[in-house]
């Protein structure tokens, strides 16, 4: 922990604003989070069917089925939101991140770039590292759009409930500050938890075939692991 600190520490304190910086974040962005978004938006879609097909299941013992829209949205902002899009991007992207890393390394890319005095560090893991700190809520918001759109499908389309009181529980049940920033809060967390460990296992990866394999193996479950450590810890602030 506190060798991959002291290169987080290394990462920031190198930071130089320019055009270069910009040009080689929003690449990556694309890479990391644009290229993400058909998993996140097919995953979010089924996930808010799941919910509201539970859920309706769920109220119905009570008479209170036209609460569901509450149900699915208070889970989805507050939890299953941020955590899910988190372990999606760490199996989808921050695998790619640490193997493209690993391989610089093993293919004596990142030596090269020593020999010719530049940081490979600022050049090639804080552009990754910024990218999914950026992406990570972007995606998030998606993700919940697509499940509030795979719940609408599913209540309104399938089930046959009421559009207006639907949308009505939605919106007065839903708060900004207490559900919404606080999903916020942990989407901006989970992706400079993930990209922080993707970058990281990628650059200290061994220069061998196995190496790079063990550094995405690696980046991928302490991910996930992380994530749902931070997660119980974030809730139990933000509660």
């Amino acid at each position: 922990m506190g060798h991959c600190g002291f290169f987080l520490f290394r990462m920031l304190a190198g930071i130089r604003p320019g055009p270069a910086l910009l040009m080689s974040v929003l690449q990556q962005t694309y890479l990391v989070g644009a290229r993400s978004l058909v998993i996140i938006m097919i995953c979010g879609f089924f996930v808010g069917m799941v919910l509201a097909l539970q859920a309706i299941n769920a109220l119905q013992q009570f008479g209170a089925s036209e609460q569901v829209s509450l149900l699915v949205g208070k889970s989805l902002f507050r939890e299953l939101g941020p955590v899910l899009t988190a372990l999606l991007f760490a199996g989808r992207a921050g695998t790619s991140v640490a193997a493209e890393i690993g391989l610089m390394k093993a293919t004596s890319q990142i030596d090269a770039m020593q020999l010719m005095a530049i940081d490979p560090v600022q050049r090639i893991a804080l552009p990754r590292f910024l990218a999914g700190f950026l992406s990570l809520p972007l995606l998030t918001a998606m993700f919940n759009a697509f499940a509030i759109l795979g719940a609408v499908v599913f209540a309104i389309g399938v089930w046959g409930m009421d559009a207006g009181i639907f949308w009505s529980k939605l919106q007065t049940g839903i708060l900004f500050g207490k559900d919404f920033m606080g999903g916020f809060w942990k989407s901006v967390v989970f992706g400079g938890l993930v990209s922080l460990i993707a970058v990281y296992f990628g650059y200290y990866a061994k220069p061998t075939g196995e190496g790079v394999g063990t550094a995405t193996t690696r980046t991928v479950v302490l991910s996930s692991v992380m994530v749902l450590i931070f997660d119980f810890f974030m809730t139990s602030f933000l509660v």
